[in-house]
């Protein structure tokens, strides 16, 4: 990975106003969104130290909070699938229409209950994801969204979270998508294990750039020739 110079926007997504943070790098070449688990938010420090790596490679990513402060009080909306779906499609058609990012291919990365509202989002918003990067998730609860999802997905799973390899691998049989399972051995469920973290930074990082093709795209968001 290639260092590159960027900044930290903070940024109001989509009709909800909801708080994000965008990680800018100079010449972007495409715009990964990500999607947190139950009880995280934008400050996730697992999706900032990914984000951070993406940047590295030339992303722009977005870390934005799926409820409002009123909402997140509500613990069933942390669950609400759909309605956390929504909330990402609700950051693509931002991105897509932000005049920073316009015109950036889309990437969608969820962590746990997270990747299944990106699954769900990206079988919403089929033409405009260009690729989709679970790290730990829970893809199983898109439900029926799995079988329209048009993205490659991608889908990593710690060696020694036991229970999800198995969720993940009924749900990569209901995909229709090009898809791929990668089980890092010797990492739970958080990745918290020495290296782990690093190994969903490589693959994730490998997958979005075999995946988003696109111009690159100046400070002022216009692309170049």
């Amino acid at each position: 990975m290639t260092t590159k110079d960027f900044k930290v926007i903070s940024v109001a997504v989509g009709q909800h106003e909801l708080e994000g943070s965008l990680y800018l790098p100079s010449d972007p070449i495409g715009i990964v969104i990500f999607a947190h688990g139950s009880g995280s938010s934008r400050f996730s420090p697992r999706n900032i130290f990914v984000a951070k790596q993406l940047v590295k490679c030339g992303f722009a990513c977005l870390l934005f909070d799926l409820l409002t402060s009123d909402e997140a009080r509500d613990r069933r909306n942390v669950f609400d699938i759909p309605l956390l779906g929504a909330r990402v499609a609700e950051a693509v058609s931002w991105a897509l229409a932000n005049p920073i990012v316009s015109g950036a291919p889309v990437g969608l990365f969820g962590a746990s209950t997270g990747a299944a509202a990106a699954l769900v989002a990206a079988a919403q918003a089929a033409p405009r994801i260009s690729a989709v990067v679970s790290r730990g998730g829970r893809p199983d609860l898109a439900g029926t969204a799995l079988g329209q999802v048009q993205a490659p997905t991608l889908l990593i799973v710690g060696g020694l979270d036991h229970e999800v390899i198995e969720l993940n691998k009924e749900a990569l049989g209901k995909l229709n998508c090009v898809a791929q399972l990668e089980i890092v051995p010797g990492a739970t469920h958080l990745f918290e294990e020495p290296g782990t973290l690093e190994h969903v930074v490589e693959r994730a990082a490998v997958w979005f750039l075999e995946h988003i093709h696109g111009p690159a795209f100046g400070r002022d968001g216009a692309g170049r020739e």
